[in-house]
């Protein structure tokens, strides 16, 4: 199914959150949070969609890489690392809701405003990396 052409106001709508949180975040760190959510997920299409924009954006692929295990790497600082903590817990979004902890440590790096654009932002790839995967999304062929 393609959801563009099926429901395609509904997909106007998220491409709406999208172009929002785009402007609203710095583009690296959102790359970041896109490719970490899309890990758990298990979204391929989204996760070789943001790991090759981060490259392309010019982030280190070591970096790239490392989101996988982000809370064993040295890479990240720990503003990201705030945030790729929240992506977990909003993505992984249980009984509980997102942990105190988790919560006190974003906002206390980021001003109330990013983590208001963070959770927008993790809640938008949450719901390409569903579209994606329910819909089967195929990943683009690697070039031989």
């Amino acid at each position: 199914m393609k959801l563009v052409e099926v429901a395609p106001e509904a997909y106007r709508a998220v491409i709406a959150l999208e172009r929002h949180v785009a402007a609203a975040l710095e583009p690296r760190l959102l790359e970041l949070v896109k490719l970490r959510a899309s890990i758990l997920n298990g979204c391929a299409f989204c996760v070789d969609m943001h790991g090759t924009e981060a490259l392309a954006n010019g982030e280190d692929l070591r970096r790239v890489l490392a989101v996988a295990a982000w809370r064993e790497s040295p890479f990240f600082t720990p503003a990201e690392r705030a945030a790729l903590a929240l992506t977990d817990a909003v993505t992984r979004l249980g009984d509980d809701g997102v942990d105190d902890d988790v919560w006190q440590e974003v906002t206390a790096l980021y001003d109330e405003r990013t983590v208001a654009e963070l959770v927008v932002a993790i809640a938008t790839i949450n719901v390409w990396n569903r579209f994606a995967v329910t819909t089967h999304l195929p990943t683009p062929a690697l070039a031989s």
